[in-house]
This record gives C-alpha cells, sequence and structure tokens, in this order.
C-alpha cells in the first residue's frame, strides 16, 4: 500500500508541474497543501521535510523554504524559487532521491494540491 499511495503522490506532482504552461521566467512560489497520513508524528515528519534540504540545496535554484501548519492540521510547503523551469526539475529530480521517500510516505496523497505563482512583490 505504502507503494501505491508514493506513486500516486508522485503521479499528482508531477500533473501539476506539468499541466502549468512555459509559465514566467522570474521567481516562482511553489504552494503546496495537504494533511499528514493519519498517525503520523508531527516531529517525525519536520525531520523527514528537514532532510530534504540538502537536496532542495543542491539545486541552486530553492531561495527560501518555508513549512508551516495551522489549528486544523492542514500544511502548506511553500518554496520559492528561481524560476518554475527550476520548480519543476526540482520535482522531478525529487523522485529520484532517496530521502524524498520518508518525507511523501507521510503525506495524505488525498487533497495534495500544488500551485506555482508568479511572485510580484517580496518583501523581506
Amino acid at each position: 500500500m505504502r507503494v501505491l499511495t508514493t506513486s500516486l503522490f508522485a503521479l499528482t506532482i508531477a500533473h501539476a508541474a506539468s499541466a502549468e504552461g512555459a509559465g514566467p521566467s522570474g521567481p516562482v512560489s511553489e504552494i503546496v497543501t495537504f494533511r499528514l497520513v493519519e498517525g503520523t508524528s508531527t516531529q517525525a515528519f519536520i525531520e523527514a521535510a528537514d532532510d530534504m534540504g540538502p537536496f532542495l540545496r543542491s539545486t541552486g535554484a530553492m531561495v527560501t523554504r518555508t513549512l508551516s501548519v495551522d489549528d486544523t492540521g492542514l500544511w502548506t510547503d511553500h518554496i520559492v524559487w528561481t524560476s518554475l523551469d527550476a520548480a519543476k526539475s526540482a520535482a522531478a529530480a525529487m523522485f529520484e532521491r532517496p530521502e524524498a521517500g520518508p518525507f511523501m510516505a507521510m503525506i495524505a496523497p488525498d487533497g495534495m494540491d500544488m500551485r506555482h505563482a508568479a511572485i510580484q512583490l517580496q518583501q523581506e
């Protein structure tokens, strides 16, 4: 069942990334909302998410990443990428990374939503 869940998750992300057009050439936000598989430890998930950091930084295209959760248990993984192409490339490469397995296995594929948006204003 875990393989099927991970495969469905991979297909969802691949579809979301490929469904978008050529898009903007400037920085984009990748916004992924999801819930965790029932019974998943929050701490274990945060550790698995943190384990993705070296890969994300190695792309040279990740600007920032924020992982948050609201009081209903809806998580948001918000990554700013240098371009839409860079975001798509990282999404495709992620599935070949061994550290992605534990991270993706903790995310419930039902209701997961991924989108990209061209950044219009960014303030620090």
